[in-house]
């Protein structure tokens, strides 16, 4: 189904052999910390699956990510970290979903 966040799902750890559930196309994701709420991050994708696994440094992580301090937070508290996706049928409005996120900027950890 298009336009509606999936439920909290605790975030893989790629050394346990854990299974991310993401969406293959586009969408937005959004990261937040289990123990008190605090939203980490959000971001969107044209391939949302491939995207999020660039929110863990490298060997755990692929992909490309410049932002080093996401990556290194997402790893090191990946016990308490939960995603969510939603996924939409082409990235124009998967951006149109990040940009209703982005007005509450100032909520997240990582606001960009």
């Amino acid at each position: 189904m298009f336009g509606t966040f999936t439920d909290w799902r605790r975030f893989p750890d790629p050394g346990k052999g854990e299974l991310l559930i993401a969406p293959f196309g586009a969408g937005c994701y959004e990261l937040r910390r289990s123990d008190d709420g605090q939203l980490v991050l959000f971001g969107t994708a044209g391939h949302v699956a491939l995207r999020m696994t660039s929110l863990l440094p490298e060997p755990a992580g692929a992909g490309r990510r410049n932002n080093k301090s996401k990556r290194d937070y997402v790893f090191a508290h990946l016990d308490i970290i939960e995603y969510r996706t939603i996924a939409f049928p082409t990235s124009d409005e998967a951006a149109k979903c990040e940009a209703g996120l982005s007005q509450n900027r100032s909520a997240y950890l990582f606001s960009t």
